[in-house]
């Protein structure tokens, strides 16, 4: 079976692009929606704190290769990520479109992690995906790492949690 390795695009050139540079001119502390969105915005910390909140569990922080523990984390709260997204419009050109939607959350240092509409809005997953804007009780801030991203219902916390998060991209496939 011969594999080509993929032709370039625009659009993968530009998911390249996000990952190397998320943030070049994004305000410390800021969260911007982009992408396949209605209505993108750009979202300080207090605004994310005006939203209703979730409080997640704590868990056990753990290295994804090895599984050493690292720290104990306590409970985060904050906004869930549909909320935004609903709030920001999914915008789909053509009918179905949101199947086939994905959602990149970028982390200031290009760290990125995936979520498909799927999951986010068509089972329990998404009601525990958070951008957090508190830990233990204590609100966060741009020098502690706000805001966070942080997938409450993963088996291992630690791939999808993203400290830092700069933006949340919305895009929509095509094969």
């Amino acid at each position: 079976m011969d594999i080509a390795p993929p032709t370039a695009t625009a659009e993968n050139t530009a998911l390249a692009d996000l990952a190397r540079n998320p943030a070049s001119t994004q305000a410390a502390g800021t969260l911007r929606l982009a992408g396949s969105l209605l209505r993108p915005a750009t979202l300080t910390l207090d605004a994310l704190r005006r939203y209703p909140g979730t409080l997640g569990a704590p868990f056990d922080l753990r290295c994804y290769t090895t599984g050493r523990f690292i720290r104990t984390v306590p409970p985060y709260r904050g906004v869930r990520l549909t909320a935004l997204l609903e709030e920001a419009g999914l915008r789909c050109d053509e009918p179905g479109d949101f199947k086939r939607m994905v959602f990149f959350a970028v982390g200031h240092d290009g760290y990125f992690v995936t979520f498909s509409w799927h999951e986010l809005f068509n089972t329990p997953v998404g009601e525990q995906v958070l951008v957090a804007y508190e830990c233990g009780g204590a609100p966060l801030d741009a020098e502690t790492g706000a805001p966070v991203l942080y997938s409450g219902t993963d088996l291992v916390p630690a791939p999808r949690h993203v400290k830092r998060l700069v933006r949340i991209e919305a895009r929509v496939l095509a094969l």
